[in-house]
């Protein structure tokens, strides 16, 4: 039987040949029904854009579609495979027989000007080294924090916050995330690894050119001043040891080289700032926005506590990160991994799976987040960092009690990035405060200033490393 478009058909009565355009409805014309089209698992979706910074789970879930691993750019020019799923997260980054943190064989795969390599470039340091190497600079920060006291950690939040809040109190308005979120984490790393204040404002200038820099001239020279800062700091210990982190990685037994104690003091501080800032001003965000925290800031049903658990569980302030590489051909839930091929795992998405109303997620008990990883690179200073944030909040609050967002939240801007989920600004305004009104201020408060040092007695250098106790 013969199509009425085939050769030597009848013309349709009610579809004529002649009619320059078919009439509407003609089934002699209509498109064939289609299935929606499978996900092309050679084409990886990028982890980049105003897309992604808009609706990064919008995404995560077109992500599924390709099964537990996802291909992705998260660069121009640099493929992935994306982890989803949260119990093959979980497998991943508990195995480091088949999974190495090592980078080096990869990055002769990617073009040397990426602006990726400064997150995965390897340097000897913790986040970047297997087995042993691994074991060795993990004990010398984990017991480096360890000194901290964490009453001292909470005055010096304190002392931070208030400086702070006296730079902005008496305008009535602030951007939360330039003028408070992103400088908490620098003024306290500052004085944990052993610098005055005074060098408080070189550091935050530093880390600000390298994060936002309009041009490769303007985050050259960022760089070079992060290192100088760097230089200068490592120099100072060296004449003069102190209470203070530097000189305890410095005194560690495990006995790191310069070159070792720079990368290590250079990756706390930069894995310290980026994603404590963002969950700071994430918090304060969802806060902010929602009624069951304020109707004014001294009153509502959940705590900041709640604020940074959702946060979390929802909103990871480092989203998708866990560099691997595996060490041989793996076929890893039904896929073939190559050998050096990178490997990320989505906190975010792998949180996602979780459904509140089934017994899993924020405050249900059903399972852990994946924010701060897992396994052997699971964070090692968790505690030190929710302190922070939660002092840092408690502290602004306390001092502005009335403070509202200045926009719409759906307004609210979301910064472009494979790694982070941070807000481009967080505009805000309060009554305004000033030094001379009645009452405590941030200016003359009892507890601004902390005890000069976090651990008054001389650090031993015969102290064992974790492993050896």
């Amino acid at each position: 039987m013969t199509s009425p478009h085939q050769p030597g058909a009848a013309p349709s009565p009610s579809c004529p040949e002649q009619a320059a355009v078919p009439p509407p409805g003609c089934p002699a014309h209509a498109a064939p029904q289609q299935a929606p089209a499978a996900p092309d698992a050679h084409a990886p979706v990028r982890l980049y854009g105003p897309d992604f910074a808009a609706d990064p789970h919008g995404v995560y879930a077109r992500l599924r579609q390709y099964g537990t691993l996802a291909p992705v750019e998260i660069a121009p020019e640099v493929p992935a495979l994306l982890v989803t799923d949260y119990r093959a997260a979980l497998e991943l980054l508990n195995d480091d027989a088949t999974w190495s943190r090592d980078s080096r064989a990869w990055m002769q795969t990617v073009p040397p000007d990426s602006p990726i390599l400064p997150m995965l470039g390897w340097r000897p340091n913790v986040f970047f080294s297997d087995g042993p190497a691994h074991v060795r600079y993990r004990d010398v920060i984990v017991d480096s924090f360890r000194l901290v006291e964490p009453h001292e950690l909470r005055a010096r939040v304190h002392h931070a916050a208030d400086t702070l809040i006296q730079r902005f109190g008496d305008r009535g308005e602030a951007d939360l995330i330039a003028d408070y979120a992103r400088l908490i984490p620098l003024l306290m790393f500052n004085t944990l690894f052993g610098l005055p204040d005074s060098y408080s404002d070189r550091l935050i200038d530093a880390i600000a050119g390298m994060l936002e820099g309009n041009s490769p001239e303007e985050a050259t020279a960022a760089n070079e001043a992060f290192t100088q800062y760097i230089m200068e700091l490592v120099g100072a210990k060296k004449v003069q040891r102190g209470p203070d982190l530097t000189s305890w990685f410095m005194d560690h037994p495990n006995g790191l080289s310069d070159e070792e104690l720079i990368h290590n003091v250079i990756l706390v501080m930069g894995a310290g700032n980026e994603p404590l800032a963002n969950l700071i001003g994430n918090a304060l965000a969802r806060m902010l926005s929602d009624d069951r925290y304020y109707s004014t800031v001294s009153g509502g049903a959940l705590t900041v506590h709640d604020a940074i658990n959702e946060v979390l569980w929802n909103d990871p302030p480092l989203t998708n990160y866990s560099a691997h590489f595996p060490v041989r051909d793996v076929f890893f839930h039904g896929t073939w991994v190559r050998a050096g091929q990178l490997v990320m795992v989505s906190y975010a998405a792998a949180n996602s799976q979780f459904d509140t109303t089934a017994g899993h997620g924020p405050g249900a008990g059903g399972g852990s987040h994946l924010s701060w990883s897992a396994g052997p690179h699971a964070c090692p200073v968790k505690r030190h960092a929710l302190l922070i944030a939660t002092t840092a909040i408690e502290r602004l609050t306390a001092w502005l009690s009335d403070i509202e967002l200045a926009v719409d939240a759906e307004a609210l801007q979301w910064r472009n990035g494979a790694f982070h989920r941070a807000l481009v600004t967080l505009p805000a305004r309060f009554t305004p405060i000033t030094p001379d009104q009645a009452g405590a201020t941030p200016w003359h408060n009892s507890d601004s200033s902390p005890s000069s040092s976090t651990r008054p007695e001389p650090t031993s250098t015969a102290k064992a490393p974790a492993s050896a106790r």
